[in-house]
């Protein structure tokens, strides 16, 4: 137990800076949010990458995919996509890492979409490695998504120095970048490999993000930071965990994930808009689980919540199959998708679901247009 809390210790004074911004105020985040478009996208990975190192290595980072797959998002109404970024490839080689980067978000604005960077991920496999990537288990819902960092980096102090520099360089790059909508730390940081990670994984998480928030904040960027809860209860702040204060209390704009029905998301925002900011969705849409476009979209639209579901194009990462393919045998496509909204010749899973997308962005818009000043 000494040896862990020196460990954890290490790793929340390395690299703080002795200066950095203020968590923005609540005002301030609203009036950003307020110059927003109702934002509505996917968390986004072309359909040829099984995970976030297939997606930006240099030999199968992926442009004509990626080009291809975001011109089919704004066509249906998407306007953000939230995109997870990995260490391992700016460890490799930072310049090219940065210039795919660039590539991305050259393409992202092509087609009218915004950025929500993820820089840090806690979820999957705690043993990422760099190069070739395995192919997907056959029938497994995201068979080959890895944790950024590993856990092997995680434990180690000496690390922390890198993990610094790969945050510096990637916020520092795009700190002022209109392309980039906002700054996601950490997903989901204390969700646990339970035959991977370390057993002191939600302290070694911890640290991290407190490292993490204050290099940004060193930074100062122009996006709003964030990191969004996903497992609890939060309508008073006596069922809060540690992790959720943490989150709570440093983000500039709430973010949170519901995979529920309508009732529940309808209780998360409730419970969540008590602390006065922005409220986005970054994770929702399992349809086997009531979480649909049909019964879900229509209320963030109303409520003006931002919406971010899982999947796009069907493809590596095998996400139309639901989390219990994990543990039950599936031997052929499911009679219903789990995630994901296009198949990969760009043909929609359900045209009622995409239409539905195009026609709510679409009245949003207008609306908005509406009650603008001098209309």
């Amino acid at each position: 137990m000494r040896t862990l809390r020196l460990a954890v210790a290490a790793l929340l004074v390395c690299c703080l800076p002795l200066h950095a911004a203020e968590r923005w105020s609540s005002a301030k985040a609203n009036a950003w949010y307020n110059q927003q478009p109702w934002l509505v996208g996917c968390n986004f990975i072309p359909s040829t990458a099984i995970n976030e190192l297939e997606m930006w290595q240099a030999d199968t980072f992926d442009p004509a995919t990626i080009d291809r797959e975001l011109g089919w998002a704004h066509d249906i109404g998407f306007n953000t996509v939230r995109v997870f970024l990995h260490n391992i490839p700016w460890e490799q080689n930072r310049a090219g890492f940065l210039e795919r980067v660039d590539k991305f978000l050259q393409i992202a604005d092509r087609h009218q979409i915004r950025v929500t960077f993820v820089l840090f991920d806690s979820v999957w496999n705690a043993r990422p490695q760099a190069g070739p990537q395995p192919a997907p288990t056959p029938h497994v819902h995201n068979s080959g998504w890895v944790q950024a960092p590993g856990a092997a980096e995680l434990r180690d102090p000496a690390a922390q120095p890198r993990l610094h520099g790969y945050v510096k360089d990637v916020v520092g790059r795009y700190a002022h970048d209109k392309r980039v909508l906002m700054w996601d730390l950490m997903n989901e940081p204390d969700n646990r490999n339970e035959s991977q990670d370390p057993p002191e994984k939600v302290a070694l998480a911890t640290a991290l993000l407190k490292n993490t928030f204050a290099w940004v904040r060193e930074i100062n960027p122009d996006q709003p930071l964030t990191t969004g809860v996903w497992d609890g209860e939060w309508a008073n702040d006596a069922k809060l965990k540690p992790m959720e204060r943490l989150q709570l209390n440093n983000s500039d704009v709430i973010t949170f994930h519901n995979y529920r029905k309508v009732e529940e998301m309808k209780a998360d925002v409730q419970a969540l808009r008590r602390f006065g900011r922005p409220v986005i969705c970054t994770e929702y849409m399992a349809r086997t689980r009531g979480s649909t476009f049909e019964t879900i979209l229509p209320y963030l639209g109303e409520a003006r919540v931002g919406a971010y579901n899982w999947g796009f194009v069907s493809g590596k990462t095998q996400t139309i199959y639901p989390w219990d393919s994990w543990h039950k045998k599936y031997t052929a496509e499911p009679e219903m998708w789990f995630h994901d909204v296009l198949h990969a010749d760009g043909k929609p899973y359900d045209a009622k679901e995409t239409k539905l997308i195009r026609d709510l962005v679409d009245a949003q818009a207008k609306a908005r247009a509406a009650t603008a000043p001098g209309q």
